[in-house]
């Protein structure tokens, strides 16, 4: 009987040590500082890098300036070319660091309300329209510095880099370069 008795709750704690066991997809995640963004998207979004922003550009034929210039003699860039690409890489830098500040900034504040169980349905609002409007200013620096970087090209650059970078219309992704 005690065999029994033992076996019927060894049965009912099996499906509690198997949830016990089942891991969420956020574990760990909530020791971050800021619990939304990962260390790695912080350093992103204070050096202004692009974190995929522009591929829209980026996969329609409108370099980046930052790949343009590290294949700056791979693409024959003449002088007049890479100080226009430069210009807008500079402008676009200038425009994406302080915003990815803003960002990160944003997120803190919007994981410090939560934190301190302070946020309501009003404050969530404003926060989250604020974060979607510094997110959305951000994209367009990166975008336009791609329309800047394709209108100092010629087709044949272009369609020379669409074509290192793995975009070619073979879809022939071995001669991908970074």
């Amino acid at each position: 009987m005690n065999k029994a008795i033992a076996l019927v709750v060894l049965a009912a704690l099996v499906p509690l040590g198997a949830l016990a066991q089942t891991v969420s997809p956020y574990g760990g995640q909530e020791q971050r500082s800021i619990k939304a963004l990962s260390p790695d998207e912080v350093k992103a979004y204070l050096a202004g890098e692009g974190m995929g922003l522009a591929k829209a550009g980026e996969l329609n034929h409108y370099p980046g300036p930052k790949h343009i210039l590290a294949m700056a003699d791979h693409l024959g860039l003449t002088a007049a070319q890479r100080a226009r690409i430069e210009a807008a890489e500079k402008t676009m830098s200038a425009t994406a660091v302080p915003r990815g500040r803003a960002i990160v900034d944003a997120e803190a504040d919007l994981d410090g309300r939560f934190a301190a169980g302070t946020i309501d349905a009003g404050s969530l609002r404003a926060a989250t329209l604020h974060i979607a409007e510094l997110q959305g200013r951000l994209r367009a620096a990166h975008l336009l510095a791609h329309i800047q970087t394709r209108a100092a090209l010629d087709a044949g650059q272009i369609a020379m880099y669409d074509t290192m970078r793995g975009y070619d219309v073979n879809g022939d992704s071995a001669k991908h370069m970074h």
